[in-house]
């Protein structure tokens, strides 16, 4: 890693996940050790209220941006996809920060949590808000860090030498905290007077700044604050927030942490109802204070990936992946809180069903910037589900776009195409069995079409 150029607080971190397999922990979670918790503080549900210039000052705004789209067929950053209206997800991100510097004449920052696989891609997009001063690397460019997949045979730095590249992964997005203080990026946010950090995925449009948010965080002199919302069965994959027993501290439980013998404890949403939306808020002064004490170093919980070195090759050598989750910080901050927010906040595309549901007239876009759900939807999207025919980008263009404002759900299987005068309401399912695509060009509601 060193000869690598990786910087000393990755180094750090990386040693502490490798120390923790060495001494084969597992990073599993136990059901036993968690109480669930049960009621958080409502935020963001109100009719809302302006920023304060001050304290939008002392923010900086961080999208993780270190992902490419390879599952819907891309093969650049995944915030470089096409929304709606010829706005990408980045230009609609960039939009956001403009005006909020226009409207309220206060400079907030803006970072940019790239990857060695979208750095290039996403500057060189960027570079058309050069006016803005969101355009180079020293701007807006905070880079995330490399770390060695680990040989489950020798529990060595593998080696792949046909393809050096595989021997590396990124470190999960829990490298945000490493990547601030060994970048030099957190002593100059925090000389330039910046004490407030809100950082989400690039690909979750629905994760705004928010001026009620930033005012009870701040009010809230917590450390640390994690959005989170209430599961649904959709969510019950992902990680939930508890409380551990032994200190009382919340802790984020990821799937991957879960041994098997608790699987139907942690899919109980009833149980376990609130889930990390990755929205976060940090004090970056309390941050500092912590990885002084700590040696530089942010004690996350590892997660242990077992994947192989190319991931598309399952019979090449067997190895480990080591990552941390950004959201499991939650436990190291004494202080640290959650407060339970609107469902909306939680938009992210991780497929082709998302971005057709965002691509339709549930969503709207505004003059600031925000793509949002539409007043009639209170706040609840239409669940789009799509037959394996559309995993690719591509596929999508040559269905064509219904009106989904009025829709619960849309669910398509086999070949189907949308006139312009589809439109769907209430709960509505397309199977189509034959060769030949299923036309539709008119109104339906709550029914079921089959063609064979």
């Amino acid at each position: 890693m060193e000869k690598a150029g990786v910087r000393e607080a990755a180094i750090g971190a990386f040693e502490l996940s490798y120390a923790k397999l060495l001494s084969e922990e597992s990073g599993m979670i136990s059901e036993r050790d968690l109480e669930a918790i049960e009621e958080l503080p409502e935020v963001g549900r109100g009719p809302g209220e302006g920023f304060d210039p001050e304290l939008l000052g002392q923010t900086v705004v961080i999208k993780l941006n270190g992902g490419l789209g390879t599952g819907m067929g891309l093969q650049k950053a995944k915030s470089l996809l096409e929304v709606r209206e010829g706005l990408t997800f980045l230009d609609i991100i960039a939009r956001q920060i403009v005006n909020l510097r226009k409207v309220t004449g206060a400079q907030v920052r803006f970072l940019l949590m790239n990857s060695f696989s979208t750095t290039k891609d996403t500057l060189a997009h960027m570079q058309q808000y050069a006016a803005h001063g969101l355009a180079s690397a020293a701007e807006v460019e905070l880079m995330q860090n490399l770390v060695p997949k680990i040989d489950q045979a020798s529990m060595e730095a593998v080696k792949c030498p046909g393809n050096p590249e595989m021997e590396w992964c990124p470190p999960g997005h829990g490298d945000l905290y490493p990547a601030l203080i060994g970048s030099g990026w957190l002593d100059r946010l925090r000389e330039a007077g910046v004490k407030y950090a809100f950082a989400s995925n690039s690909d979750n449009l629905g994760a705004v700044l928010d001026a009620t948010l930033l005012a009870y965080f701040a009010e809230s002199e917590a450390p640390f604050m994690m959005e989170v919302t209430r599961r649904t069965e959709a969510d019950k994959k992902g990680g939930h927030l508890a409380r551990r027993k032994s200190d009382g501290r919340m802790v984020l439980r990821e799937v991957a942490q879960c041994a098997d013998g608790d699987l139907r404890s942690f899919q109980n949403i009833t149980k376990h109802c609130f889930f990390n939306t990755n929205n976060l808020w940090v004090r970056l002064d309390r941050l500092k204070e912590i990885l002084d004490a700590q040696g530089g170093v942010l004690p996350l919980p590892m997660i242990c990936n077992d994947k192989t070195v190319d991931p598309r090759d399952k019979e090449s050598t067997a190895v480990f992946q080591l990552e941390t989750a950004m959201g499991a910080a939650i436990e190291c901050f004494e202080g640290a809180t959650a407060v339970d927010v609107p469902r909306a906040r939680f938009a992210p595309v991780k497929n082709t069903a998302d971005l057709l549901a965002l691509r339709s007239d549930a969503y709207q876009l505004l003059d600031d910037g925000r793509v949002m759900l539409r007043e009639e939807r209170k706040g609840i999207p239409p669940i789009v589900k799509l037959s394996p025919d559309y995993m690719m980008v591509n596929s999508l263009d040559e269905m064509g776009m219904p009106s989904l404002k009025g829709a619960r759900s849309l669910t398509v299987q086999g070949a189907v195409r949308f006139g312009p005068d589809a439109v769907i309401e209430g709960d509505v399912e397309l199977n189509n069995d034959s060769s030949d695509p299923l036309v539709l060009d008119r109104l339906a509601r709550d029914e079921v079409i089959c063609c064979k």
